[in-house]
């Protein structure tokens, strides 16, 4: 089976889960990079904003096109309890091109259940869903093996 892990991560939490799943399944991996600065306070009091409204951001071009995967992990952290706007709009400029996918997200300690309705409302329903603290994360509390199986 052909696998895509497709993230953003503005702190690198989700970054981390990200190059582990796809370094168990041998997957191709895309950060997705807004054209948006969103580093610093500034930028965390921006992503916040935009994901509130759902803005739809430009992206920098991706190197692969979801619809040549049988499977393609998304991944993103909460950012005001959605899923963050970068891979919102991840998902609007490739609608259609999902054949199936798996959602985790990351977060300080809530906006889970949202986080993953919304990316589904862009995109199809998933197959499974992993949510993980930071604190999990960091701490490397978590498993991810009925996630990848």
């Amino acid at each position: 089976m052909k696998s895509l892990v497709v993230y953003y991560s503005r702190s690198n939490i989700t970054k981390k889960i990200a190059e582990e799943i796809a370094d168990r399944i041998n997957a191709d991996t895309e950060e997705v990079i807004p054209k948006v600065n969103y580093q610093g306070k500034i930028g965390f009091a921006r992503g916040g904003k935009d994901a509130m409204r759902e803005k739809i951001i430009d992206l920098e071009t991706l190197k692969y096109d979801p619809q040549d995967y049988d499977l393609v992990y998304i991944g993103a952290p909460i950012w005001a309890g959605k899923a963050a706007n970068p891979i919102i709009s991840y998902l609007k400029q490739n609608e259609g091109k999902f054949n199936n996918v798996r959602f985790f997200l990351t977060a300080g300690s809530s906006g889970f259940e949202s986080g993953f309705k919304q990316m589904e409302e862009y995109s199809i329903k998933p197959q499974k869903t992993l949510q993980l603290t930071t604190k999990e994360v960091k701490k490397d509390d978590y498993n991810l093996n009925s996630f990848t199986e």
